[in-house]
């Protein structure tokens, strides 16, 4: 399945420098004025993650190959996006372009500016906490305005189907969401038992339902400083883009070296990249042989065949069972005959819920 990540903010917060780090190339215009992003700018990147090289060294060895097979990592795509102003959702600046393009991605990482510096313009930011509650409104009113549309939609149904206990409740939920809203709050924490209903209301065309990473851009200078004192959530996380943008453009060694110099253990870019990944509950399951060593993406509790249908459609229909090992216990082994001989490779069936890290062979129907 594929991940589909955008960046947004107000102008000028370094929403397209971020974007070029993630790519490790200048892609986006990065400029000193608002709106310099029109169009959104689209790159794919890999998720970080060194089990696949360990395992193309495992195969290798194993197989008595020359070289490692092809790695295959993971990738979310991301969108650099336009930069709202206050206003966005009744149309100021490139609102409707702006609120188009969230409507099209899974999940959100908004770009906060926490830095001083007096040569880049602020085109309506005052301090993280205010531009953090300017975006939330937007996306909030606009939000209004959908349901609307939802609720009018959702009374002729009922009326259709006045028996319908389903449609009754769907109506109620969108009444929920809308009081919500007009009382500032974000609908996200919603939590709804009945399985068709929440699958419905999970489809729902509303900006601020998305899962949000927020990511406080500070000053190179401050980086380090800001690491260490501030306590971030779960959702947020300090990086500085400038800094990623340089590192960008560095070899590898280069990286480590001016990493260790700074005294910062792990590139900014790779944590946002897993907590991108992490932030819609998806995990990776690993398959491994002479042809590729991959990671393929499912969300979390996904069971053994719609995994295999995420490799080929026909995989899910002619699903008969999995052999299963984790990832650390076959490292252990050292071989996947050793792991064999040691009992550690499992059968599973239809019933099994994939797991982060399960190396995982599909038997199919030929």
């Amino acid at each position: 399945m594929s991940l589909r990540v955008g960046i947004v903010g107000l102008p000028n917060v370094g929403k397209s420098t971020l974007f070029n780090a993630l790519l490790k190339k200048r892609v986006a215009l990065s400029a000193n004025y608002p709106f310099a992003t029109v169009e959104p700018n689209v790159g794919v990147v890999a998720v970080p993650d060194l089990r696949l090289s360990i395992l193309a060294d495992l195969v290798k060895k194993e197989e008595h190959m020359e070289n490692p097979p092809p790695v295959v990592p993971a990738v979310v795509e991301f969108v650099d996006i336009a930069g709202l102003v206050k206003g966005a959702s009744t149309g100021a600046g490139l609102g409707n372009q702006f609120l188009s393009h969230i409507r099209e991605v899974d999940a959100i990482i908004h770009v906060l500016r926490d830095f001083s510096d007096p040569n880049i313009v602020r085109e309506g930011s005052e301090n993280p906490d205010a531009d953090r509650l300017t975006i939330e409104t937007e996306l909030g009113l606009a939000d209004l305005q959908t349901l609307e549309k939802l609720l009018s939609a959702q009374q002729d149904k009922r009326i259709k189907s006045s028996n319908d206990t389903l449609e009754t409740e769907k109506l109620d939920c969108l009444m929920v969401v809308q009081g919500e809203l007009e009382k500032g709050k974000l609908p996200s924490w919603i939590k709804i038992g009945d399985e068709k209903l929440r699958n419905w209301f999970e489809r729902l065309p509303l900006l601020s339902m998305k899962p949000v990473l927020y990511v406080y851009n500070v000053s190179e200078k401050e980086y380090k400083q800001k690491l260490l004192d501030r306590e971030y959530n779960v959702g947020e996380l300090v990086i500085s883009a400038k800094l990623e943008e340089e590192l960008a453009d560095l070899s590898e060694e280069e990286r480590k070296d001016y990493l260790k110099e700074l005294g910062i253990r792990e590139i900014g870019l790779e944590r946002l990249i897993k907590k991108a990944y992490d932030l819609l509950g998806l995990v990776s399951f690993l398959t491994a042989g002479k042809k590729e060593i991959r990671a393929w993406t499912i969300k979390s509790g996904t069971k053994a065949p719609q995994a295999a249908g995420v490799i080929h459609t026909d995989f899910e229909k002619k699903f008969i069972r999995a052999q299963v090992i984790e990832y650390e216990k076959l490292i252990e082994a050292g071989s996947y005959k050793v792991a064999k001989d040691k009992g550690w490779i499992r059968t599973e069936g239809k019933d099994y819920e994939i797991k982060d890290g399960d190396v995982v062979e599909f038997l199919i129907v030929s």
